[in-house]
């Protein structure tokens, strides 16, 4: 049942996206059909396989760091009011800029390579994972907090025993969003400056009217999406309360 629904649903996207092909006439160079794109990825497996291992590398690490720095944030927000006053505000102006206005920055300040890249996907995911595990520590259940205090547990032990465990829900909801922004910031930090990965590919494929190739490329990207969604729920199922 699980496979299922997912399976049917790409069975109805394909004949959907060949159904569009053959009733348009479009040329190939404009919207090449799903045997088209399939054969160009089954030509190009190892270039594809090889830029796909970057992209992962560079999601992976920006979804780790970012998700370590957004929860330290939360709590830190969570903890101090003077936090709260100083770092919220900028915290909200920050997700007012473009992304695309600050990848050259990135890329200016961390290079072509690895770096901007990671530090990209870590700021697209920044703030959801920070903002999704504040909000849930400041909704812990006053019955909660009133039992703590009755009890007179310090502060420290109200964050960590109460508060925290009580907000991971939250938290698992902020990962299964940045499971999904991370290949973004990753691709975009790619298409600024790179040489390698999904996103270099793409470009490189569109300069060359390979657009065959690019949605190769493409179509992989949102693979290696799913995927990582599909992992990251999974290892958070239990956080947010599910069932296994």
């Amino acid at each position: 049942m699980r496979i299922g629904a997912p399976l049917a649903a790409t069975v109805f996207a394909l004949l959907l996206w060949q159904g569009v092909v053959m009733f348009t006439g479009l040329p190939r160079f404009i919207l090449p059909g799903p045997m088209v794109v399939a054969e160009a990825w089954w030509a190009n497996r190892a270039v594809i396989a090889e830029n796909t291992l970057v992209t992962g590398l560079e999601v992976l690490i920006g979804l780790v760091v970012g998700s370590a720095l957004g929860a330290a944030t939360a709590i830190q927000l969570a903890s101090s009011r003077t936090a709260r006053v100083l770092v919220q505000p900028m915290l909200v102006f920050t997700q007012a800029l473009p992304v695309f206005a600050l990848a050259p920055i990135l890329t200016l300040w961390f290079g072509y390579g690895l770096g901007s890249k990671v530090a990209m996907a870590v700021l697209i995911i920044y703030f959801p994972v920070t903002s999704s595990f504040f909000d849930g520590l400041m909704r812990t259940p006053e019955g909660y907090l009133d039992l703590a205090r009755t009890m007179q547990a310090s502060r420290r032990a109200i964050l960590w025993q109460i508060r925290v465990p009580a907000a991971l829900p939250s938290l698992a909801s902020g990962l299964r969003l940045a499971a999904v922004y991370a290949p973004i910031g990753a691709v975009i930090g790619e298409w600024v400056g790179s040489s390698r990965g999904l996103g270099y590919l793409m470009l490189l494929a569109n300069g060359r009217a390979k657009t065959d190739l690019m949605f190769a490329a493409m179509l992989t990207l949102g693979v290696l999406s799913v995927l990582l969604h599909l992992v990251v729920r999974k290892l958070t199922a239990r956080m947010a309360g599910e069932a296994r």
